[in-house]
């Protein structure tokens, strides 16, 4: 099945082809490392996430690379609000990034390069677009001539007299014009700095994920995501200094994701209303967190609120239940989660002409959805399908192993690509082996009639927050 994508740049859904086929490189744009990120940041963390894992999934080797941001005028002031250094600041926030991303069951990218491993890339970049006419210097900053470019403009389809508003630099007499923007910033006293053939300094922001992913992925990438924010000026600028020295297109491929709001207003720190996911985890499920930004698509606003995690929550609890249920069924009859044979659509046999023929279709939805530009909301409803058979199928009296298998089979590989699934354990929470061990305990004691022993294993599995359930095939367990 083709894979289709919304690219920016041409405004139209194009068929996706890689470079080379089997082969993706994508390199989506990382955190600034000053503080926890936010559930801004969050938003193409995830979805990028789900990119990488579907394009996985259908038989695609994807090199995926995220930046990290290191030397920036925001971690320079967060040094100096702390007391600290640069790369002290840098080294606090990568931690968290890593823990945060884990909580919300993101996979690690291929690659986390970091700005400051990669001065002298980046300094070499800028000589070259200096030699080419393309860049100048001026009192000790280098800035790109945007005049040499002729295509500056076409990623964001801003008209160029109005692209001055979003550069991120001062307007001032050492630019030929005001849309020139910055490649390397020349020292100022006490900042961290390095040595270049322009004088000391350090990089300018748009430069550095130019020179990385030319690094890491070549002249040109088959994918290059980020949220709408980054359209421009960030990825403007970087279209305009890779192609002017490359002579080659940066990316094939542009994707965006859209903005966050915080109870219909767009998350901004003058409003204050920024929720970073540091915070978010300790109240809330981390896979809701998930479900909440996959059930809206990509390229459409999302609206933050309590009620809307509510929901979330409630949904990924019934997928959770369904995927539990399934298990210990399974578990009851025997069967174990063995592997059984495999159909030619790549799903198990069940032995039931008819169910198989209901997975075959489910199955041809979720990726028919998936894609068509990764429509995750429909690929969800796609998922909710299968609950639906699946709670369906677990009544029937002649409910098989074979049929049981091959529900769980379809339900865990459009998980393995969606991630709504509780799949971590934190350090304080009992292993599935030690609950199950704890279900036995109290069975005993309460046959022995040692009700202060049950009563005791009871109070901790509710602690836990494990609820017990009895059912036809004996007691089941679940998180709440």
């Amino acid at each position: 099945m083709t894979v289709t994508i919304y690219n920016t740049i041409s405004r139209l859904k194009e068929p996706f082809e890689p470079q080379e086929p089997g082969k993706v490189k994508m390199y989506v744009c990382g955190p600034t490392v000053y503080d926890y990120i936010h559930i801004g940041n969050a938003r193409p963390v995830i979805f990028f996430d789900v990119v990488r894992r579907y394009l996985e999934d259908v038989g695609n080797e994807v090199q995926y690379v995220v930046n990290f941001t290191d030397v920036d005028d925001k971690l320079i002031r967060k040094a100096e609000q702390l007391g600290t250094t640069v790369p002290e600041v840098a080294e606090k926030f990568i931690a968290a990034f890593y823990d945060d991303i884990e909580s919300l069951g993101v996979h690690k990218a291929t690659l986390n390069p970091r700005v400051t491993d990669h001065i002298p890339q980046i300094v070499a970049f800028i000589q070259g677009l200096v030699d080419k006419g393309y860049a100048y210097t001026s009192e000790g900053d280098v800035y790109f001539r945007t005049s040499e470019f002729a295509d500056y403009g076409k990623l964001s389809h801003q008209n160029i007299e109005e692209l001055q508003f979003g550069i991120r630099v001062e307007v001032g007499d050492r630019k030929e014009s005001q849309q020139d923007f910055v490649l390397w910033k020349g020292a100022k006293p006490g900042e961290v700095k390095w040595d270049s053939p322009f004088g000391e300094g350090r990089p300018g922001w748009h430069i550095e994920c130019s020179a990385m992913a030319r690094t890491y992925l070549g002249d040109t990438l088959d994918i290059h995501g980020g949220g709408h924010d980054l359209q421009f000026p960030h990825h403007e600028c970087e279209v305009a200094q890779s192609e002017a020295l490359t002579g080659k297109p940066l990316a094939n491929y542009w994707m965006h994701n859209g903005y966050i709001h915080i109870n219909n207003e767009k998350m901004s720190k003058s409003l204050g209303n920024g929720i970073t996911v540091n915070e978010l985890v300790k109240r809330v499920k981390p896979h809701a967190i998930r479900y909440f930004m996959l059930a809206t698509h990509y390229r459409s606003p999302l609206n933050f609120s309590d009620d809307t995690l509510e929901q979330a929550e409630n949904s990924v609890e019934r997928i959770a239940n369904c995927a539990a249920t399934l298990k210990h069924r399974l578990t009851a009859a025997g069967g174990g989660q063995a592997a059984s044979e495999q159909s030619g659509n790549g799903l198990l046999s069940s032995g039931d002409d008819a169910l198989d023929a209901r997975l075959n279709e489910i199955n041809e939805q979720y990726h028919a959805k998936m894609s068509d530009d990764f429509s995750t909301p429909d690929a969800i409803t796609a998922v909710f399908e299968l609950v639906a058979e699946a709670n369906q199928y677990m009544n029937r009296a002649d409910a098989s192993i074979g049929g049981l298998r091959a529900l769980l089979a379809l339900l865990e590989r459009m998980d393995a690509v969606l991630g709504l699934l509780p799949v971590q354990q934190a350090s304080d929470e009992l292993l599935d082996a030690d609950i199950e061990q704890l279900i036995v305990e109290r069975t005993e004691a309460r046959q022995a009639k040692n009700w202060a022993r049950a009563d005791e294993i009871r109070d901790l599995l509710i602690e836990k927050e494990i609820i017990l359930e009895d059912t036809p095939q004996g007691i089941r367990w679940r998180r709440k």
